[in-house]
């Protein structure tokens, strides 16, 4: 399925079990391939056709400090509120493994392209993109 990546299998598998929680008003954890109602429901709520589940912690899955962590996020965050998309935090946690959960955000109607290119532009190996169905899929960025 994703045999084409540069990316380690091992590295996939982990990103396809995380749970991707957002938080707020109306807390979710998003599963990639499981339809979600609650961020049916978010989309609806902000007039949002896609979403995406995004970070800039820790470029290319190689462990970083809480303050690289924190400023690179927070430069993340400066470039959506540039952007004007709403956004809401988050963190993507695997269920079992020891690596730390990453701070994050669901962007409201955030388009594919504009999802790969900030997930580029911040060093990711991939995102989690939702379209109009609310079902998150992994988009590997190389």
């Amino acid at each position: 399925m994703f045999s084409d990546s540069d990316i380690l299998h091992e590295t996939i598998q982990a990103y396809l079990e995380t749970d991707y929680r957002a938080c707020g008003d109306t807390p979710t954890t998003l599963k990639v391939g499981e339809t979600n109602p609650t961020l049916a429901t978010l989309h609806e709520a902000h007039d949002a056709e896609c979403s995406a589940f995004i970070t800039a912690c820790n470029p290319f899955s190689q462990s970083s400090s809480d303050d690289f962590n924190a400023a690179r996020q927070q430069a993340l965050a400066d470039e959506l509120k540039d952007l004007g998309f709403t956004f809401i935090d988050g963190i993507g946690q695997h269920p079992s493994n020891n690596w730390p959960g990453e701070t994050s955000f669901l962007v409201l109607g955030l388009p594919i392209e504009t999802a790969k290119a900030l997930g580029t532009r911040y060093g990711q190996n991939a995102i989690v993109w939702s379209g109009a169905d609310a079902t998150p899929q992994l988009v590997l960025l190389r």
